[in-house]
């Protein structure tokens, strides 16, 4: 069992003040498989002196400069791809196939983002006759969940970076080893001590001293909506800058004019994909009375091809969910589902046939869902997707936003502008129109419970910074 006993801090790994380990676990295999430290609020008092004390000269750092140290990163990232894909793939049980196709390349073409929206940033503009400044806002606090492990640290370490701020990053203590990879990978291109420092740790310890800070500046968050909660109340002491990325309940809407094969199956991949660990995953399926009995049917033959198994077999579709607390909880959503008398189209509790051991959770389909039914109204997060019938758009409209979540929403349509026009009309930070690509630029983020800010591309590098009006320039 490899062990990730030290802390990154002031561009040194450090021990822990205290001692403390926790175990990894393989969730494919529920057996032990790396043990890290877990550190304490002494570990991020180190973490931020180093971050407060590196904070003058690396905000003064050119853009020039920033571009370089990111192509080093972007060619070392390359190079260590297969690495971390497999990492990956043993602590939160990505299947081999999805880490290296999906995985991985999003981080790579986050790195590929920043460079291009950092080249073309305009830090300051002339207004009238002042002069508005943007300045990288100071120490930030970042915390990542274990569900897209390093796409997520990506994301906000680069950014923040970009804005010239320097960083204390606390990972999943679930998902931590890629975080440990991407420690050595800036220090490998250059990074200079104390702009990034990583300490391991748990919420109610780590990310609570991150939080309540009196010298972090801002704190990012991506995780579950209760969590998000603590965490801004924390922070509320400090008046300090909090921006989250959190739960969602997202809907697809399958209007009546599209080729339903192609849209429920796509609907159904989407739903299905990592294992239906993604906070933007479209979960609810809207389709209309008249093709509802048909879309289930599609649905069904969609879902059997989502083959479960080990993760580092290329043929799995589907592995385990991440850990344990996530297993339990799904299964008892599953349950409830059946309890409320959702009709059970595919899966259902329990392990899937052969899987004995590891996190598995069937494939599931409900139809005949209501929408006070628990499946309907709770983020599951697993490969769980229910299907509601509507009598017409506005009613589809309505269903969708019709709950307490707003990341992100899915349409389908033959008739783009009428797909466009649905698109405008949903209460969400981001809407997938005809099961596009993501798009690494666009700002995402949520309404509502799902959050407040941004992340990616121009309004992503923002957040980061301050905004200072020197009025009378000239």
């Amino acid at each position: 069992m490899n062990k990730f006993l030290k802390f990154y801090i002031g561009g040194q790994w450090v021990d822990p003040v205290e001692p403390r380990t926790h175990v990894v676990i393989n969730p494919a295999t529920e057996e032990p498989a790396a043990e890290i430290s877990m550190g304490t609020a002494a570990d991020v008092d180190r973490a931020v002196r180093a971050a407060r004390e590196a904070f003058p000269s690396y905000s003064k750092v050119s853009t020039v400069e920033k571009l370089q140290f990111f192509k080093r990163v972007l060619e070392i990232l390359k190079r260590r791809q297969g690495e971390i894909a497999s990492t990956i793939s043993l602590e939160m049980g990505c299947p081999i196939t999805f880490a290296n196709e999906a995985q991985v390349p999003m981080c790579v073409s986050h790195v590929e983002a920043i460079i291009d929206v950092l080249g073309n940033f305009e830090f300051e503009e002339k207004v009238g006759k002042t002069l508005v400044v943007r300045e990288p806002i100071g120490v930030v606090g970042l915390i990542t969940p274990w569900n897209w492990p390093l796409n997520q640290i990506v994301c906000k370490v680069l950014y923040a970076l970009a804005a010239g701020c320097t960083i204390v990053l606390k990972p999943s203590e679930v998902a931590p080893l890629d975080a440990t990879i991407f420690a050595e990978i800036l220090e490998e291109a250059g990074l200079p001590a104390g702009v990034f420092n990583l300490v391991n740790g748990d919420g109610a310890t780590v990310g609570e001293a991150i939080s309540r800070h009196p010298d972090i500046d801002m704190v990012s968050f991506t995780g579950s909506t209760r969590a998000g909660v603590l965490i801004a109340k924390a922070a509320a002491d400090t008046v300090k800058r909090v921006t989250q990325e959190l739960g969602g309940k997202s809907a697809n809407i399958i209007l009546d004019d599209v080729d339903l094969e192609s849209a429920i199956r796509s609907g159904v991949a989407w739903c299905f994909a990592n294992s239906g660990q993604s906070c933007d995953a479209p979960t609810r399926m809207f389709v209309s009375r008249t093709q509802y009995e048909a879309a289930i049917s599609i649905a069904a033959d969609e879902a059997s091809k989502h083959i479960l198994g080990d993760p580092s077999d290329p043929k799995t579709v589907l592995g385990p969910v991440a850990n344990r607390t996530q297993y339990e909880k799904i299964q008892r959503i599953i349950a409830s589902g059946v309890t409320e008398g959702a009709r059970l189209v595919t899966g259902g509790p329990g392990r899937p046939q052969g899987l004995d051991r590891g996190f598995y959770i069937k494939p599931t389909i409900f139809a005949d869902v209501t929408p006070d039914m628990e499946i309907a109204r709770e983020e599951i997060f697993g490969p769980v997707l229910t299907i509601l019938p509507y009598d017409s758009e506005e009613e589809a409209i309505d269903l969708a936003n019709a709950t307490e979540y707003g990341l992100a929403g899915f349409v389908s349509a033959k008739d783009i502008d009428r797909a466009r026009d649905v698109a405008r009309k949903l209460r969400v930070g981001t809407v997938f129109v005809n099961s596009p690509d993501f798009d690494v630029r666009a700002p995402f983020g949520g309404y509502k419970r799902s959050g407040n800010g941004r992340e990616g591309g121009v309004h992503g590098l923002a957040e980061y910074l301050e905004i200072k009006a020197i009025i009378g320039h000239g």
